[in-house]
């Protein structure tokens, strides 16, 4: 038998780069582990062991390479099988490709650091014909709570005959998209679940040339690593850019961001189930955790349920196709074949120094005009006050002029008060006050461009006047399109 070694494609590793970090969530999140028996209609996904969250890596790898794809060649195009492809690059090819490449990344579980602190949501379906909830399209689920830490891990190999460079500024590109927060995880991203951010990394460089490198690679996650080993290969720790000091590409991301501040005029009332049981009232207003305490939220799914009603109220009267709404909302009915996606991102966010107070209610017989026996209730919605303030962040991505003129005339309707959101908005409930809008434009040739719309005492200072007018003006063309 010959003693001569068989000849077969293998990599040869010259350099191996770990790094570490700790992936730390800034809103509840839901990572569903898929059993459809469990106490919810969603469950967490745990650790058989430990009862700890789980996170995946083909969780994180999945993220990571959608982002590195729509940095590189904007949202909406089709992953493409280029030699210049970061995604291909850094990640290997994909299922479509059969002559694609293994990754040279390698993403490990995290397993968080604590057992979690559990979040439930309730949801439901609206009919958009009659403004109810749909028959037996009440949904929960379980979510991590904000402030959850996972403990991240990455190693790179640097081949032979591959492009370091190259790699490496795959690698700032993703990993710089979890330190911005512009990567969510797990399920429903784009309604302000799943975002997250990393504090700071830590990195590791083993060239495997160097006898002391191969030792200490080989003997990294040994108790006494660090004793032995640390004179010679260091930790560097900092932001992903200012450790590889790596020229990048320029961002093809197309989007439109807005956010605006409201003060709440009267009270506000988006149901929870949750906390229900922790307090008296029959009704309390939704909230969650964020660093260590519990606060009031205002969810991104009720704001898009609001903003998308109007918008499909707006474009009706002005006699425009409601693919209009589909396009920025996205689509999904039984009678429609292809679903799709939204384009708009809302964000959960805080609504800061909220009042919460209880009312008691009681339902009128309208038969007798008096109190209907049995129906007394009790609610806890969060009242105004001077220092209470509403926040709007969405994003809109690859918007056209007409789209963001619609956003503008949602962002007046709420400004001026004519567009309540919450629950109970016919006895006055949800109504607030425009205080300031921030709107910046992403495009990949021009930059960044910036408009600012503030409220000083009884006047309104608006950057730009004329270009915003252009934006309404633009759907405007389309309703003359239409007429014509």
């Amino acid at each position: 038998m010959s003693n001569k070694r068989l000849k077969r494609n293998q990599r040869i590793i010259l350099e191996r780069i770990i790094i570490t970090g700790t992936l730390i969530l800034d809103t509840p999140t839901c990572l569903g582990n898929g059993d459809a028996d469990g106490s919810t209609d969603l469950m967490l996904l745990r650790d058989s062991i430990s009862s700890k969250a789980l996170l995946t890596g083909t969780s994180i790898a999945g993220a990571l390479r959608n982002y590195l794809h729509e940095y590189q060649y904007g949202y909406g195009q089709d992953e493409k099988h280029q030699n210049d492809n970061l995604s291909t690059y850094l990640f290997g090819g994909s299922r479509k490709d059969k002559d694609g490449e293994q990754s040279p990344l390698i993403i490990h579980d995290s397993i968080s650091n604590e057992i979690p602190r559990v979040e439930l949501r309730d949801g439901v379906r609206i009919d958009i014909a009659t403004g109810t909830a749909k028959n037996q399209a009440k949904y929960d689920l379980e979510l991590l709570a904000a402030g959850t830490e996972f403990p991240l891990y990455f190693e790179l190999l640097i081949e032979e005959g591959k492009n370091k460079n190259q790699l490496l500024e795959a690698l700032v590109i993703a990993l710089q998209g979890l330190e911005k927060s512009e990567i969510n995880i797990g399920m429903k991203k784009r309604r302000g679940f799943g975002r997250c951010h990393i504090e700071k990394w830590q990195i590791w460089q083993f060239d495997l040339n160097d006898y002391k490198h191969r030792l200490a690679w080989l003997t990294f996650d040994r108790d006494d690593w660090k004793e032995k080993y640390t004179q010679d290969i260091l930790a560097i720790e900092g932001k992903i850019v200012d450790i590889f000091q790596e020229k990048i590409r320029s961002d093809q991301r197309h989007r439109f961001h807005l956010k605006a501040t409201f003060n709440l005029i009267g009270s506000l009332l988006i149901r929870s189930g949750q906390f229900s049981t922790e307090t008296v009232p029959d009704v309390v207003h939704i909230k969650s955790h964020r660093n260590g305490k519990v606060a009031s939220i205002l969810p991104g799914t009720s704001f898009t349920g609001v903003l998308r009603h109007r918008a499909e109220k707006i474009v009706k009267t002005l006699g425009i196709s409601t693919t209009f709404i589909y396009d920025i909302f996205g689509i999904f009915e039984e009678n429609i074949q292809d679903a799709q996606s939204s384009r708009l991102v809302v964000n959960e966010t805080v609504i800061e120094q909220a009042i919460p107070l209880v009312q008691n209610r009681i339902a009128i017989d309208r038969f007798t005009g008096g109190a209907l026996h049995g129906a007394l209730f009790d609610e806890q919605p969060i009242f105004g006050g001077k220092e209470t303030i509403v926040t709007l962040d969405l994003e809109l991505r690859q918007p056209n002029n007409a789209e963001i003129g619609l956003l503008l005339l949602l962002l007046k309707d709420l400004w001026t008060s004519d567009l309540p959101i919450g629950g109970e908005s016919s006895i006055g409930r949800g109504r607030l006050q425009g205080i300031k809008a921030e709107m910046r434009r992403f495009t990949p040739d021009n930059g960044e461009d910036y408009w600012q719309i503030i409220k000083e005492e009884d006047k309104l200072q608006i950057s730009d006047v004329n270009n915003l007018e252009k934006f309404v003006g633009d759907l405007n063309k389309i309703v003359n399109q239409v007429v014509a």
